[in-house]
């Protein structure tokens, strides 16, 4: 037993009760009486955002959801409806009934392996599910969307499902953002205590005296925030907004990252479970080796981690201190809504997973180039210069990103 696990695993454990300082009065003033839709409401994040909202007396609060029953708490004068986010005419539906004053979006497929097993689903959902929700509430007059996402995106490219279509949906938002009234703004989430896939699963193999508890490494060290903070981030998500941009919104501090193998040594030890401990190698779905241009020395302890180097430099003013915001830019051209149309065309032909990841590829390779487009000329040509001395180890897809920010970067002498 390694002598720092059990405190690492109380550390863990402790993020739970972890929350964020909010604008009470605006947040009060501006929700009061407001008509809202939450998409995704029955999960983890979403149930969390309904009890935070509920506190607040909105004249009506409505959750639309698959109808996936939970566990969690439903609080008291909240309205549970059915309907598919993948749905346009449902959403649309709703939305003429309820005539919502904001639109909460946290419907989402959220596990990245199993995003490389239902590909067609997690693009439907993420993807094409978002632009429903953003299309139908721009075309109804909805004044405000606030969409959470995900800590992943902050990598301008990525081959694997969930991260690609998270990052696919950021784009949406930002062009709709752009190119409507409508305020749009998100959030980024990392690993959820709440919800925590990977810690039900350590408590599951502890309970098992036949399992094996099974670790993609000995070195991942993860950040975590509560489900509390997440809705909180919603809700300053909301606060945030600007007309005409697409605001992202971060914690800070999330905390020094835990060390995974000493949070599965603490849940054993806390089990009394003699379940031996695996190393197996990365699962399709999650990147082994980061893109060492992700991040900028000279800023990266000054903001959250869930930025990149690129949106550091688009940081923008703050709804509250514990939260950094940036503006969400990339280039709107007519390629990556070429490449969006032909994307919603594979997924009505087909569910082939090759053919639906590969269309989705294609939009993935668009938006980086939009990404660095959009980026300040300093902000590449430090990039550029930072990452050429890790070119003879990287891997193809990375040197294909540092072709691509060397492409837009000033040439060297």
């Amino acid at each position: 037993m390694k002598p720092d696990a059990t405190s690492e695993y109380a550390r863990f454990l402790s993020i739970r009760q972890r929350g964020l300082c909010l604008p009470e009065a605006q947040l009060n003033e501006r929700l009061a009486g407001a008509t809202i839709l939450v998409t995704g409401g029955t999960g983890c994040i979403g149930s969390a955002l309904m009890t935070q909202l509920a506190a607040r007396n909105p004249g009506r609060l409505v959750s639309v959801s698959r109808g996936v029953t939970t566990p969690w708490e439903q609080p008291q004068g909240a309205e549970y409806v059915t309907g598919d986010v993948r749905d346009r005419a449902r959403l649309d539906e709703l939305i003429a009934q309820l005539r919502p004053d904001v639109i909460f979006h946290v419907a989402a497929q959220r596990s990245p392996a199993l995003a490389e097993i239902e590909v067609h689903r997690t693009v439907t959902t993420n993807v094409l599910g978002s632009r429903n929700v953003l299309a139908a509430a721009a075309a109804a007059g909805v004044p405000q969307v606030v969409c959470a996402s995900t800590g992943k995106a902050l990598r301008p490219y990525s081959p694997e499902t969930y991260t690609a279509s998270k990052r696919a949906a950021e784009w949406i938002g930002a062009t709709v953002a752009a190119s409507t009234d409508m305020l749009v703004s998100a959030c980024r989430f990392t690993h959820v205590l709440d919800n925590s896939i990977i810690y039900e699963r350590l408590l599951d193999w502890a309970a098992d005296d036949q399992a094996v508890v099974r670790l993609h490494s000995a070195s991942i060290a993860f950040y975590v925030q509560s489900a509390l903070e997440s809705a909180q981030l919603l809700l300053l998500a909301f606060a945030g907004a600007a007309r005409g941009e697409f605001r992202m919104h971060a914690i800070t501090d999330l905390g020094w990252p835990l060390n995974l193998l000493d949070v599965a040594l603490g849940v054993l030890e806390s089990k009394k479970s003699r379940t031996p401990i695996y190393i197996s190698g990365y699962d399709p779905g999650y990147e082994e080796v980061p893109f060492p241009g992700l991040y900028d020395p000279a800023t990266a302890g000054d903001v959250s981690p869930l930025l990149n180097a690129f949106e550091t430099a688009a940081l923008t003013s703050s709804p509250c201190p514990m939260i950094d915001a940036f503006r969400l830019d990339m280039t709107q051209d007519a390629v990556g809504q070429k490449l969006l149309a032909a994307l919603e065309a594979v997924c009505e032909r087909t569910e082939n997973q090759v053919q639906v990841k590969a269309a989705l590829d294609e939009l993935s390779w668009s938006l980086l180039d939009a990404t660095l487009s959009a980026a300040p000329q300093a902000v590449l040509d430090r990039s550029a210069k930072l990452i050429c001395r890790h070119e003879e180890s990287m891997t193809p897809v990375h040197r294909r990103v540092t072709e691509a920010i060397k492409a837009h970067a000033t040439p060297g002498p």
